[in-house]
């Protein structure tokens, strides 16, 4: 495991952060109340964001297990991990694959003080956390641990899960994703998700507000603002979708996948 530790008196509670709101929305226990108090005022506004955050989480699993199963992955790369909330990616990926191998980069404290629920691996495969910021892509590829764990000359999934949207557009978030993508092997794939435009009078605007209110930037895209950072690869069926939609896992979720709009866009896609 690379980067600093962090002792509990590291990790700043007087403000909400995105990972532990997640966890919050999730049903998770790893948060503090000032995380809760910004979530419950985001589900006021927003009261299908749990729902969002459940189906972003299914979409993780769903993708995971195709790539592992379907696609052959081996190798996992998952950026802006959140707090570790199981199955996470490598038991999803490991229960197809024991051998698969698997590296977490996140830059909350508190994910690092928990990342030990990530580095339990099957006895065949591997896993590794890095404490990294999304917005630096060099010094995660450069990462000791990286190179230790996983093959960059093989295929590798590259995931960035609800993260892109924390990222504004003077921070260049497609140049950050294509420098993520470029160094990987012919046959590596970008599964990505992003929180979309809630054509509802008023809702994006306000969570918006909230979250930048409380010091975190937000900024949801449309599906044609999405689809960019897929160029130059080669989209899986059905393309960019709202997740619940990517692959659903019978006609029962199918149907009631369809029956509901949730302003979120995720897609897979393989590097030619």
């Amino acid at each position: 495991m690379t980067g600093n530790r962090f002792r509990a008196d590291e990790i700043d509670t007087s403000k909400p952060h995105s990972a532990r709101m997640y966890d919050y929305f999730l049903g998770g226990k790893t948060h503090y109340a000032v995380d809760s108090l910004a979530a419950e005022q985001v589900e006021a506004v927003w009261p299908d964001v749990k729902p969002w955050t459940r189906a972003n989480r299914s979409f993780m699993h769903r993708a995971t297990h195709w790539l592992a199963r379907e696609a052959g992955i081996r190798q996992f790369l998952d950026i802006g991990t959140g707090i570790p909330t199981e199955p996470n990616l490598h038991q999803v990926a490991q229960e197809v694959a024991p051998d698969s191998r698997v590296v977490y980069a996140d830059n909350d404290p508190i994910v690092l003080a928990y990342a030990q629920a990530l580095l339990l691996s099957t006895p065949q495969g591997r896993t590794a956390y890095i404490h990294a910021d999304v917005t630096e892509p060099q010094a995660i590829l450069a990462a000791e641990d990286l190179a230790d764990t996983l093959d960059l000359s093989q295929p590798i999934a590259l995931s960035l899960n609800a993260i892109m949207h924390f990222i504004a557009n003077e921070q260049k978030p497609y140049e950050i994703v294509r420098e993520l993508v470029e160094p990987l092997a012919s046959g590596s794939f970008l599964v990505l998700s992003h929180g979309g435009v809630d054509p509802r009078g008023g809702v994006s605007d306000a969570v918006t507000n909230l979250y930048r209110s409380s010091g975190i930037h937000v900024q949801g895209r449309t599906q044609e603002e999405v689809l960019p950072f897929f160029d130059g690869l080669e989209l899986v069926d059905p393309g960019v979708v709202m997740p619940h939609r990517w692959k659903p896992e019978n006609e029962q979720a199918r149907a009631e996948a369809e029956a509901k709009d949730l302003w979120i866009y995720a897609g897979v896609a393989r590097k030619p």
